[in-house]
């Protein structure tokens, strides 16, 4: 059985941050792009971040670049994103995503039927 399962959102102050993990299970993960999309209540997806097989390749959104890394461990089959600078624009459900097309145009990949395998999503608060 195919599972991602993200952890370690929650509730936490403008400034603070947070690392929020995906952990993958039946398939070969090690083989497939990553990415980590987020959606605020009542908007529409938002491509946050992604990351190729080697995790030698990493693309950012504008409004989270310089604040988020994406990495993996693909021994441990785990996709992470370490959160720092949390504003509260950054509250939503935050999902990791896995596709087999390799990552050579993000604007490509910024499309949810890409996507293979779905996550079910961890929450993220960034209130005072």
């Amino acid at each position: 059985e195919v599972q991602l399962v993200e952890s370690g959102g929650g509730l936490v102050q403008p400034g603070g941050s947070l690392r929020l993990s995906c952990a993958a299970s039946g398939f070969t993960f090690k083989t497939y792009t990553m990415t980590w999309v987020r959606q605020a209540p009542g908007k529409g997806l938002e491509w946050v971040s992604a990351i190729n097989d080697f995790g030698t390749m990493e693309y950012y959104a504008d409004s989270v670049k310089g604040r988020f890394t994406i990495s993996r461990d693909n021994a441990e089959n785990t996709l992470y994103l370490q959160m720092n600078s949390l504003k509260p624009e950054d509250t939503a459900m935050y999902y990791c995503a896995a596709t087999g097309v390799p990552l050579r145009s993000w604007l490509f990949l910024r499309e949810a039927s890409r996507y293979k395998y779905w996550g079910q999503g961890t929450q993220v608060t960034v209130s005072s």
